[in-house]
């Protein structure tokens, strides 16, 4: 796609959405979509009982903006409740996870930087210990 042909305004109908196991992922801006090269921005609906579980980005940092409802959001050992109007910071390579313990859907952003790298986007670590057995602990 060539540079004139990403998108400078992207609308609900024109973002990517991706259907994830914890939930659809509405993307508004990634570099095939915007061109972007330092920022990705997604909306996800995370249904009641839902969970991304315990994972890490080896190459992105991450800000979590709550736009609806209420989650167990995690970073690193440290539990929070948050709720519509806040956020949680992910630095590079930290564990986290979002878990939506609650009978409403969760609605967030996600916003990661940069948008390229090199290697994986996120690495699966709640089959690992602590990870494992942290929730129930």
């Amino acid at each position: 796609m060539c540079a004139e042909h990403f998108l400078k305004f992207v609308t609900s109908a024109e973002a990517k959405v991706e259907l994830l196991p914890w939930g659809p992922h509405e993307w508004f801006s990634r570099p095939d979509l915007t061109g972007a090269k330092q920022i990705q921005v997604v909306r996800v609906t995370m249904p009641p009982g839902k969970a991304h579980a315990f994972h890490r980005h080896p190459c992105m940092e991450e800000v979590l903006y709550y736009i609806s409802g209420k989650a167990e959001q995690w970073v690193g050992r440290e539990k929070r409740i948050v709720r519509a109007g806040e956020t949680a910071f992910v630095p590079i390579n930290e564990v986290h996870g979002t878990y939506n313990i609650f009978n409403d859907p969760l609605v967030f952003l996600a916003i990661l930087s940069p948008a390229e790298f090199d290697g994986p986007a996120l690495i699966d670590v709640s089959m690992d210990e602590p990870w494992r057995s942290i929730r129930s602990g």
